[in-house]
């Protein structure tokens, strides 16, 4: 089966690789594109994860990923905004190193609710407050912060965002170039609304990357590690893609699977599946 050309490899769908391996096993499967952890690049080294990038020419299509924006002002808040700042200049070195039609968009998970606390409210001015800070640090490197809602089960955890509506009416305050919003169908597909809420991403010209995987239950005891290859599940990936195309996104599209089983495969063989999936549930709504 031929390889869509918008198909990315986030490199959480091989958790267990090195940034070398991702990047073999990306290129060696015929995907032009790639999304890779900080852990891994950390790892690598910044410069050497970006020399790799480059030899291997694949487009670099999201850096993963910055945010825990909630706590309250203190060691813990100040160590993740330096943090944050780290990963703007990781994603703005690695998409330089990658091939034409790489993209600067560092993927914000922006934390859930602090141990004690019930304000929702409060987190979510904290989030907003922290990309204030963030944002000159970000246009100056030329990177976009790239929100995402999570799903509401990960609201106390995780992502105090679980709308797209939320996250963008906290990017509103900034230029789309600094800050814009992750469309992931794993986490929107729920919402009764979403097809509006994508229209309105891209009329304010928000959307950042595009992530696609599917929900199938029952969920695995850890929530986290319930993604699925697309078309292994029970979303449809035809209105959320057709939507996103129309509002302006021509960008990469990043499949990104938490999943023991999976992270359990060889990396080509979960490459393989995610190239089979892709092309059978996401492509046929592509232009």
């Amino acid at each position: 089966m031929s390889v869509h050309p918008r198909l990315s490899i986030n490199q959480a769908t091989i958790k267990h690789t090195t940034v070398a391996e991702a990047l073999r096993v990306t290129a060696d499967a015929g995907i032009g594109a790639i999304g890779l952890w900080r852990e891994q690049v950390q790892d690598a080294g910044l410069a050497e994860s970006a020399r790799m990038l480059a030899d291997w020419g694949l487009r670099y299509s999201t850096h993963c990923r910055g945010g825990w924006f909630t706590a309250v002002e203190g060691p813990d808040r100040r160590a993740a905004i330096d943090d944050n700042r780290r990963a703007i200049e990781e994603t703005a070195t690695l998409a330089a190193a990658g091939a034409p039609g790489s993209r600067a968009v560092l993927v914000l998970v922006v934390g859930g609710l602090p141990d004690g606390s019930r304000d929702l409210p409060g987190a979510r001015q904290r989030v907003r407050d922290a990309v204030a800070e963030l944002a000159p640090d970000a246009q100056a490197a030329g990177v976009t912060l790239a929100l995402e809602p999570l799903h509401p089960m990960y609201a106390s955890d995780r992502s105090v965002l679980s709308t797209l509506d939320q996250a963008l009416d906290i990017a509103a305050d900034f230029d789309p170039a600094v800050v814009g919003v992750t469309v992931d169908t794993f986490h929107l597909w729920w919402d009764p609304d979403v097809l509006a809420k994508i229209e309105r991403a891209g009329r304010e010209g928000r959307i950042a990357t595009y992530q696609v995987c599917d929900w199938k239950t029952p969920l695995e005891a850890d929530n986290l590690l319930s993604r699925h290859y697309p078309g292994d599940g029970m979303i449809d990936f035809g209105p959320m893609t057709r939507a996103v195309e129309a509002a302006g996104y021509t960008g990469d599209i990043e499949v990104e699977l938490l999943n023991q089983a999976i992270w359990d495969t060889p990396p080509a063989e979960a490459v393989r599946r995610t190239i089979d999936g892709f092309a059978r549930a996401v492509a046929p709504h592509l232009g």
